[in-house]
């Protein structure tokens, strides 16, 4: 049954919620949206529940007032802040050759109990990095292949339970419950990579108001994520100090004047009033040229610890397609520049997420990457295989057109049965009905046959009929 969802993008400034379902079609239906300003939340870690819970009910309501539909589950990114992520791997042997997505479920749990998981972290994601059957390495999707053995490469993706639970108890005071989680980089990884660039590598970094998250992709797999707890907010507050004017100013500065391309001889002559701190009836004026300098200068900082932690992981090296910008300070004018210049002129990309159509909101804005990466997680149906946060296998789903041919299929193939009925005696028909009352799942096994075993003929289909059974 096709299940309406409620997503929620807990931000350090704002929480966006989103109740979506998918369509006949199998796209994505915007059904209601709501936000609200973030509350008891300091550098994505929740740090009063109260408050937290008020802003996550807040959002919730707005986005319920558009919709009479009620969500079935709810999914919730958390932040890379108290998050840790490890390398595994399994294997299974094959009893039937065929590789299901029973061998494909087993071999990621396998991968999953060799891990080495740190007793007060829980387990958010396990992504297949890549698999081998038997001696081929480079098996993209093995779904209905052949072999005797089947291994896999998996990243696991772990948060601290308390931080876990802390968003559990906001979410309960709420009057809501979790279903799922999602982690805040990948979701908006999902959102904003395109095909090339997640088969090749890219690293996309995710800069918000009070925290920056990066996430490493290769081969449609992540392979790395990273945190910083610094984000645009610290621009504004190195203006207010260094500036001696109020927040709110400085907010007004960054955003209007907040420029990294001009050059010092386009600002030498420029200069803007500012208020005082306690004394905002009189104000001062200060040169644009030392306004950007302070915007650069924790620009550059920010930018240089991500390019510190990449290399101290090891992936600096191989970033692949490049470097993907993103998240509300992706807005800043020149950041595509300088961060081109930090990452010794490695292709940088600005990208916004994919604009999911609907009737509310444009989300194709950087600062609506998460939120559509955690629907594109749910409802996208042509995910790949990966165990969720309650280490269940998340498969592919069926679109209707391939539902719509299966259906086809069955029909044809019961309307030839009972041409073969009625060639045959009483007896084999009796036989015949006796064999599918022991059988009440034989239907659903149909449905599950590869596109390549459809066949012609009245012998061809008893020959299928065996191998079903």
């Amino acid at each position: 049954m096709n299940k309406t969802l409620l997503a929620i993008d807990i931000g350090s400034s704002n929480i966006t919620a989103v109740i979506a379902r998918n369509n006949l079609d199998y796209k994505i239906n915007i059904l209601g949206t709501g936000s609200s300003k973030s509350s008891g939340i300091n550098k994505g870690v929740i740090s009063n529940i109260e408050a937290a819970s008020k802003s996550i009910k807040d959002a919730v309501l707005i986005a319920k007032k558009n919709t009479t539909e009620e969500f079935d589950s709810t999914i919730v990114s958390i932040s890379g802040a108290y998050t840790k992520g490890i390398r595994s791997a399994g294997s299974v042997n094959v009893p039937n050759g065929l590789i299901t997505e029973n061998e494909i479920n087993q071999v990621l749990q396998m991968a999953l109990y060799n891990a080495t998981i740190i007793p007060e972290y829980e387990v958010v994601h396990v992504i297949p990095i890549s698999y081998k059957i038997d001696d081929s390495s480079d098996v993209e999707n093995p779904l209905n292949m052949n072999g005797s053995r089947l291994e896999a490469s998996v990243f696991v993706l772990t948060a601290k339970k308390t931080a876990l639970t802390n968003i559990k108890s906001a979410m309960k005071i709420a009057g809501l419950s979790v279903n799922n989680f999602i982690l805040d980089g990948y979701a908006a990884a999902i959102s904003v990579l395109d095909e090339q660039q997640k088969k090749f590598g890219a690293t996309v970094i995710n800069i918000g108001s009070t925290t920056t998250e990066f996430v490493c992709y290769r081969g449609h797999s992540m392979i790395y994520n990273g945190f910083i707890p610094v984000g645009s907010n610290h621009i504004t507050n190195d203006l207010s100090v260094m500036l001696h004017t109020p927040p709110l100013a400085a907010e007004k500065i960054k955003t209007e004047y907040g420029d990294l391309l001009k050059t010092s001889e386009e600002l030498t002559n420029k200069k803007i009033r500012t208020p005082r701190i306690g004394d905002e009836k009189n104000s001062s004026e200060v040169s644009l040229e030392y306004v950007q300098t302070i915007v650069h200068a924790r620009v550059e900082e920010t930018l240089s610890l991500v390019k510190k932690d990449l290399k101290k992981s090891g992936i600096h090296e191989s970033l692949g397609a490049g470097i993907v910008l993103t998240g509300g300070m992706s807005k800043l004018n020149g950041l595509k520049e300088l961060t081109t210049l930090v990452f010794d002129n490695f292709p940088t990309k600005i990208s916004n997420p994919v604009n999911i159509e609907n009737g509310y909101l444009s989300f194709e804005d950087s600062k609506m990457a998460t939120i559509v990466g955690i629907l594109l997680y749910s409802l996208e149906p042509n995910r790949g295989f990966e165990l969720d946060s309650n280490k269940n296998l998340i498969k592919k789903r069926k679109t209707n057109e391939n539902t719509a041919k299966m259906e086809d299929d069955l029909a044809l193939s019961s309307a030839k049965e009972k041409v073969v009925q009625k060639e045959q005696p009483k007896v084999r028909r009796e036989q015949d009905t006796s064999a599918s009352k022991t059988n009440p799942d034989s239907a659903t096994t149909l449905t599950r046959l590869p596109e390549n075993s459809k066949k012609k003929g009245v012998g061809k289909i008893w020959n299928m009929i065996t191998e079903w059974f």
